[in-house]
């Protein structure tokens, strides 16, 4: 790996790495063949942005005011060298556009308050220069769950992607470091940075909070509350004690999917996903970031396309599946796939699963949290057992070099220097972390079902064997509010499919429905037979409770799902892959509905026009149009039943 410190390493460990396997191959080659347009349209587009922005030249072809506005904020020692024109492209000094999800609001990302510097000392440092480029938006999904906000959610990526092309479209930068964590924001930074695929690009994480309250306590303090036994003072005092420092939450959910998707596609650092925030590893981690990116832009490597292809996108779908990650990332992938003009569909996802072993447990598919997969090897021990068994791409791009081998390895510092080690060969904690002899589950736990339903999604890496296939009479609602309402007034008795549509982009930008999660576990702690079927998301929720999510097309664009009533029988079977109604649907109208632009209220009125034109889950939900050729309209007018 290009070193990252400011001395040498020695070399590291090469540990014997298997074949492909030849599932992996397969899935990987149809999505080649698959995208051969879709990519070359793109590399075409990125090597003509490449060509006429050649280092240094971006800055040199700007008009006199242009460039003096670029650096009319810069102190004097970044002004001289930014205003170094003319020079040969290979002593011509690297800017670098700092792209920043920072606010103090959310947890995860108010470490960012300090990168900037941080980064612009590096810079300087080794010659370059660091400016602000522009800020992106960061909402949480913990704070707006089952409120209004919600609903400008999923779209949030979207905007993330735009804002991010509007931070680097100033003709000002020669590499970019990407600041971000949480669940729609990494998404749309590396969609948004894909647009400048020429760009040598390094995602930069913030690192999980410390461990608070034990997750098993935490879940059963909110079934407690959900059944009435215990107080709001109560579940306050619990909640406020798991989420209680800056940094992350520490559960496995979008968020620390993101950190791991992006460190197994070669986007970050090796090992730095989970390094906690605020601490000396995590403050040289970043510096080494920015010191990377300025050699990638010197030596013209790294550029994001080159990093993100067909064998990058496997590799983050198989980390996915092998650690029980966010069910967010079936929409997630598949869109930054898409930028990248590689087309990941639902099937690839399935095929995968049946074959890729889960290797972790981590909250809500167990009671460890990231700091204890961390602790145990992490990423490491992970990628280790990966590529040894042959389940991942060895030979990819990423920002340190070629090939995945780096990623074996764990950083520390030796006093005050930076440098790389070999990682655990083996999990310190196999109740946590495991190796490819001994895995938690021979499959990774993820399951697409189809019928007369639609397709949808289920993670099942937590549901017991006993609850796979649940068969019972639907009970319906058009909002999870009216759910929770029936479990309150004691009307949700026996076995029972909770329905829960209208929830899909198109209706009203797909919330998570995560609030349900109490309610559903205080039924089947009951001893009730209970699963979801909706056209909304769960995420990282999804734990116990069958849960068929994503439902496709949605009910609001005529799915199925519109026709179903009370007392319908529904069979969700994880084990054959099928979701059906035992009902004619045929002959039935869909209820009467509000008009899809007339959600208003919390902003949901300026995001009319993506409501209409967003995509079905299956295509990634996606607004805007991307280098792949998909477009909101392209993507729903293909989202038929399959």
């Amino acid at each position: 790996m290009t070193t990252t410190s400011d001395a040498a390493e020695g070399p590291g460990r090469r540990l014997p790495t298997a074949d492909l396997h030849p599932v992996v191959r397969e899935v990987t080659e149809r999505i080649r063949t698959r995208s051969a347009d879709r990519r070359s349209g793109y590399l075409r587009q990125v090597r003509e942005a490449a060509t006429r922005h050649a280092r240094g030249a971006t800055r040199s072809g700007l008009g006199c005011a242009n460039l003096a506005h670029g650096v009319a904020a810069c102190g004097d020692a970044d002004r001289s060298r930014l205003l170094t024109i003319g020079a040969a492209a290979e002593q011509a000094p690297a800017n670098i556009a700092i792209v920043t999800s920072y606010n103090d609001m959310l947890s995860a990302h108010q470490p960012f308050a300090d990168y900037p510097v941080t980064i612009k000392d590096a810079a300087r440092r080794h010659g370059g220069v660091a400016q602000v480029a522009g800020g992106v938006p960061a909402m949480c999904d913990g704070i707006t769950q089952g409120r209004a906000g919600m609903e400008l959610s999923l779209f949030s990526r979207d905007v993330i992607a735009m804002s991010t092309a509007i931070a680097l479209s100033h003709d000002m930068f020669d590499a970019a470091l990407l600041l971000g964590v949480c669940d729609k924001i990494v998404p749309g930074l590396v969609m948004g940075g894909l647009a400048f695929g020429h760009l040598p690009t390094v995602l930069v994480p913030a690192g999980p909070m410390s461990s608070g309250l034990p997750n098993a306590e935490k879940s059963r303090i909110r079934r407690r509350h959900a059944a009435g036994e215990i107080g709001r003072d109560e579940l306050l005092e619990a909640e406020t004690r798991s989420y209680h420092s800056p940094g992350t939450c520490t559960f496995y959910g979008t968020a620390n999917s993101n950190q791991l998707l992006m460190e197994v596609m070669g986007l970050h650092l090796p090992g730095a996903s989970f390094v906690p925030p605020d601490t000396p590893l995590r403050q040289a981690l970043t510096a080494a970031a920015t010191r990377q990116a300025l050699t990638n832009a010197r030596e013209g490597t790294g550029a994001m396309a080159d990093i993100v292809d067909e064998r990058a996108v496997v590799n983050g779908v198989v980390a996915l599946l092998a650690t029980g990650g966010s069910t967010n990332h079936t929409m997630h992938l598949v869109a930054m796939a898409a930028a990248a003009g590689v087309d990941l569909n639902w099937d690839d996802f399935d095929d995968l699963s049946a074959v890729v072993p889960l290797l972790a447990r981590i909250y809500p598919n167990g009671t460890a949290d990231v700091n204890h997969f961390h602790a145990a090897g992490g990423t490491a021990v992970l990628i280790g057992a990966l590529l040894g068994a042959g389940f991942l791409h060895p030979d990819v791009t990423t920002v340190v070099g070629k090939g995945l081998d780096d990623y074996r390895r764990e950083p520390w510092l030796d006093g005050d220097r930076l440098a790389w080690r070999d990682g655990p060969a083996e999990s310190t904690d196999r109740e946590v972390l495991r190796g490819i002899d001994d895995p938690f589950a021979p499959d990774g736990g993820l399951r697409m079902l189809h019928g007369n339903l639609g397709r949808a999604v289920v993670k099942v890496s937590a549901v017991a064997d006993t609850d796979r296939v649940i068969t019972a009479p639907a009970r319906v609602f058009d909002d999870q509010a009216d759910l929770t309402s029936a479990f309150d007034a004691g009307e949700l008795t026996g076995d029972l499919v909770a329905v829960v549509r209208y929830q899909g982009p198109r209706a009203n930008g797909m919330p998570e429905l995560h609030s349900l999660t109490p309610v559903l576990g205080v039924l089947r702690s009951r001893g009730q037979r209970v699963a979801l079927v909706t056209d909304g998301r769960m995420s990282g929720a999804s734990g116990a409770i069958p849960a068929a999510i994503h439902c496709t097309p949605e009910a609001a664009a005529g799915g199925p799902l519109a026709l179903i009533r009370d007392g319908d029988t529904v069979t969700l079977d994880t084990r054959t892959g099928r979701l059906d109604v035992l009902t004619d649907l045929e002959t039935r109208q869909p209820p009467a509905t509000t008009s899809l632009d007339e959600a208003t209220g919390a902003g949901r009125e300026l995001f009319a026009a993506f409501r209409t034109a967003v995509g079905p889950a299956d295509t990634g939900a996606l607004v805007a149009r991307s280098a792949s050729g998909y477009t909101g309209m392209d993507s729903a007018a293909a989202g038929g039943v399959r």
